[in-house]
């Protein structure tokens, strides 16, 4: 009677990671991507994969008083290295998270043209003659990470779904305006748009994670 008690008890206690191995699909705000998990200690297990997110929007803003397109892109892509540790065994379910990520693309493009003829005075300058505004932002570079994930790091079969909560701290990000045309002299600007865009570090990570265990 005893030892069916203590293997009652050993077969409720959580699996150790030691040497599991899983594959991630994951999608989420940094994009869609996959993972390869291994477990390495008892309760920490090693991430590695990568992740993409090409993003393209149209007419996203308007400028007071001046009839214009906007067309914005967005591309990040990033290798990250990631570690799972599981701080209260008997709470598997959840982990703490810290890792980096190299962005070898991240950065944002804004171009405003304008949408009418311009009139000043008897002289009409046509959409061309106006040119057009690139704003350019680029977070290029090493990026640590710190979060908290929800759910098994393996799956107890052969599936599960994880979440992960959390945030890169980006590179300083450089930032510049180039203009066209009459618009040309907008480039002067970009001191202070890099000014006013240098604290725009922070990219939060909101995941869902699909694991198929090998």
């Amino acid at each position: 009677m005893r030892c069916y008690q203590v293997n009652a008890q050993n077969n409720n206690q959580p699996p150790s990671l030691l040497g599991q191995k899983s594959i991630l699909l994951n999608v989420g705000t940094q994009g869609v991507g996959a993972e390869f998990a291994y477990g390495v200690l008892p309760n920490l297990a090693l991430r590695g994969g990568l992740n993409f997110i090409p993003f393209k929007a149209h007419n996203v803003f308007k400028i007071s008083g001046f009839n214009s397109t906007s067309n914005l892109s967005a591309d990040f892509y990033n290798v990250h290295a990631l570690a799972d540790y599981v701080p209260v065994k008997t709470a598997s379910w959840f982990r703490l998270v810290g890792g980096f990520a190299y962005f070898f693309k991240a950065k944002g493009d804004i171009r405003v043209i304008p949408s009418d003829d311009y009139k000043y005075g008897d002289l009409v300058l046509t959409e061309d003659q106006i040119g057009y505004v690139d704003l350019n932002v680029n977070w290029k570079g090493l990026a640590p990470y710190l979060g908290v994930a929800f759910a098994n790091t393996f799956p107890r079969n052969k599936f599960n779904v994880s979440f992960d909560l959390g945030t890169y701290y980006l590179n300083k990000p450089k930032a510049d305006i180039t203009g066209t045309g009459l618009l040309e002299g907008n480039s002067s600007q970009t001191p202070q748009f890099q000014s006013n865009i240098k604290d725009y570090r922070w990219l939060p990570i909101v995941q869902i994670n699909f694991s198929y265990k090998l």
